[in-house]
């Protein structure tokens, strides 16, 4: 079933989110080969884009700044408000940006980028015990922590108590702001508006990536091409700012390759605008001859219009890497 196109005006301000656009090098059938981007599907009984599938990430909760930084993060708020490049926000609200793309990605996916603040030992450093019982296992015993931690979310442990409770570090470095999508007054495929940051990160390769089958009922890795393929065959659903995103991750070769580059420039601001082009609905980004900011903010196609039942760019699926 294809998402829903909205026509409605928002008017109530964009609320402050977080995603984390996970990777790994190779893919499924060359592990030397590439790198691939976890996807989860959201719920199809979700108000936010359900069905669709999207990076780990959600709205920022006012406890992820209530918690005590010095102690559980690895930089400081100072370094964060830095890092994100963005002067109309303070340092504290910096810091609860990323204390929020930690959590969601641990919250959805299980993945918990984190170390013991004591020893400074990796969450899931795999210990000669582990790995000997691993070998008998269907899931990799090195992500017996986050496994634990996650159950123990389940159960009603608030994400900062797990932190205090198991003595914590997050690992803030790890995630490295890449863009900042604001939803335009008219969203394409809802009825609200988010100011989402998206961070890029490397998954820990001692900790399984799941969906949480509350929020989201399916995961899947895919190379960037290979996600938009099945979007373009009609396989998955995926929401114009994804669309934009793998479209811009394919240009790289590695992962490695998206967090320098992520770290070598400041996270671009993209604000979408939506036009009729005959009759057509159509998205506009920075670049395009239609939008108010005429410098280009990443590579790819400047727009996408709906022709049912997706959002394409002029020119067919090529364009997508152009």
């Amino acid at each position: 079933m294809a998402l829903e196109l909205n026509m409605q005006a928002v008017t109530t301000p964009p609320l402050p989110a977080a995603t984390v656009v996970m990777l790994r090098e190779g893919n499924d059938k060359d592990s030397n080969a590439g790198f691939s981007v976890l996807l989860l599907k959201r719920h199809s009984a979700s108000d936010v884009l359900g069905g669709a599938y999207v990076f780990p990430g959600g709205k920022v909760d006012p406890s992820d700044t209530a918690l005590q930084l010095d102690t559980h993060l690895d930089q400081t708020p100072h370094d964060l408000h830095r890092a994100l490049a963005e002067d109309d926000i303070d340092t504290l609200t910096a810091a609860g940006l990323f204390v929020a793309a930690l959590r969601e990605a641990f919250e959805e996916c299980g993945v918990l980028f984190s170390h013991y603040a004591q020893s400074g030992r990796p969450l899931n450093a795999i210990n000669k015990e582990a790995n000997n019982e691993a070998k008998t296992s269907a899931i990799s015993l090195g992500s017996a922590d986050s496994l634990r931690l996650r159950e123990a979310l389940r159960s009603g442990t608030s994400f900062n108590q797990l932190l205090v409770d198991n003595a914590l570090c997050l690992d803030s470095r790890s995630v490295v702001p890449w863009s900042r999508w604001i939803t335009p007054v008219v969203p394409a495929m809802m009825r609200k508006r988010f100011d989402t940051r998206f961070f890029v990160a490397i998954a820990p390769p001692s900790q399984l990536a799941s969906h949480d089958n509350h929020e989201a009922t399916e995961s899947v890795w895919l190379p960037p091409r290979e996600a938009l393929a099945q979007y373009w065959q009609g396989q998955i659903e995926l929401a114009p700012p994804q669309i934009m995103s793998l479209a811009h991750l394919a240009h790289f070769a590695t992962a490695a390759d998206v967090l320098a580059a992520a770290r070598q420039r400041p996270p671009p601001a993209i604000r979408p605008e939506h036009q009729f082009i005959n009759e057509t609905r159509t998205l506009c980004y920075p670049g395009d001859p239609l939008h108010s900011v005429r410098e280009r903010a990443l590579p790819g196609p400047t727009r996408l219009s709906h022709r049912s039942p997706r959002f394409e760019p002029d020119g067919g699926f090529e364009a997508f890497f152009a």
